[in-house]
């Protein structure tokens, strides 16, 4: 086989093993989210499906795919079946660029390839911002092509969501990039090692806390999740963009949600609380299992920021859309915009 055969073959096995961890992530967080709302509820969630409920994942699965599959008769049917696959994809090919792992390189058959990294680009969260805006599209060609009053009123709220919350995304990461000076997840990550007084969030010479919290909030929002999913209020909207969905459709819609949810925590835990670095110097392990250690951290902290998801929802009533909008504009922007200003003076007087 030729060097480039080699080459894709690993790189496609790459992509499968990611999207494949991926899937069963969403398929575990489906169970997850309605047992940690049973429990925090005092109730027991699903539990007639396998022991315990477990199967549950499974049977909506199953459910979903041999439901009818039905196209409502005013539809435009060409962008009514295109916006599910131009939600699903964004959010799937942003794991490109995350480092689930320690920056390793490993050599098979005289080809070397890191392991935990499908594409270390130098570019790497532009690349997540351009790409998971275009999911935005998905959703707002979704309620205008339903050809539902409902729908497209979820559609445009989504609009004026995304835009209102992505812009704050963007800015509570900027002063990650003037600590790092890189856009590279992997630099980034990598820059954090030695200790959590090393992650960005406690780094000197300007923790980005305010930062931190601007990112968690806009990305509960970007993902319309609860306190902020306003797109598909049951009590106003019936199920806002997706009302008129049905079968795999729907189930694409649902994916896209719930990996768009994985991807925002991998970001997460990649700029601010150091990636796949341990909060202690060093590794408890030897050094030949050093990244197993890094991958254990890492999916520890992404499974933090998954469970917030899941405690948010528990806790926390559906804000009016006026005061969704608000908060985004008069609250958040000035914020992120004020730390970034601290952050620049501060990474001048400071340099690392």
């Amino acid at each position: 086989m030729t060097e480039v055969g080699i080459k894709l073959v690993f790189s496609l096995t790459q992509i499968a093993v990611v999207l494949g961890i991926v899937l069963l992530t969403v398929m575990i967080l489906t169970l997850a989210e309605r047992k940690v709302l049973g429990w925090m509820q005092d109730r027991m969630g699903p539990m007639e499906v396998g022991p315990y409920g477990v199967l549950q994942p499974i049977a909506d699965g199953l459910k979903l795919f041999f439901k009818e599959d039905i196209v409502p008769a005013g539809a435009n049917k060409f962008l009514f079946s295109l916006a599910p696959i131009l939600a699903l994809v964004p959010a799937l090919i942003g794991f490109a660029v995350i480092p689930f792992g320690p920056n390793k390189t490993i050599e098979l058959f005289g080809y070397q390839f890191q392991p935990f990294v499908i594409s270390d680009i130098n570019i790497g969260i532009l690349y997540i911002l351009a790409f998971t805006s275009i999911g935005a599209y998905g959703i707002i060609l979704g309620g205008w092509a339903s050809n539902s009053k409902y729908s497209l009123l979820g559609g445009l709220r989504s609009a004026a969501q995304v835009i209102s919350y992505e812009l704050n995304v963007g800015l509570a990461i900027v002063g990650v990039l003037l600590l790092a000076g890189s856009l590279s997840l992997v630099k980034i990550t990598e820059a954090q090692a030695g200790g959590f007084w090393h992650w960005y969030v406690f780094a000197f010479p300007f923790p980005q806390i305010f930062a931190f919290v601007v990112y968690v909030i806009s990305s509960v929002a970007e993902t319309n999740r609860l306190p902020f999913d306003l797109p598909e209020a049951e009590s106003e909207l019936v199920a806002g963009f997706f009302t008129e969905y049905s079968g795999m459709r729907f189930a694409f819609f649902f994916l896209a949600e719930y990996a768009n949810m994985i991807l925002v925590s991998c970001i997460a835990a990649a700029l601010f609380l150091g990636g796949w670095n341990a909060p202690y110097p060093g590794t408890l392990l030897p050094e030949s299992l050093a990244w197993v250690e890094g991958v254990m951290w890492f999916t520890v902290k992404v499974y933090f920021f998954l469970f917030l998801f899941f405690w948010l929802r528990a806790t926390l009533p559906r804000l009016r859309y006026d005061q969704l909008m608000r908060f985004g504009w008069k609250v958040m922007l000035p914020i992120a915009l004020g730390n970034i200003l601290v952050t620049s003076i501060a990474a001048y007087l400071f340099p690392r």
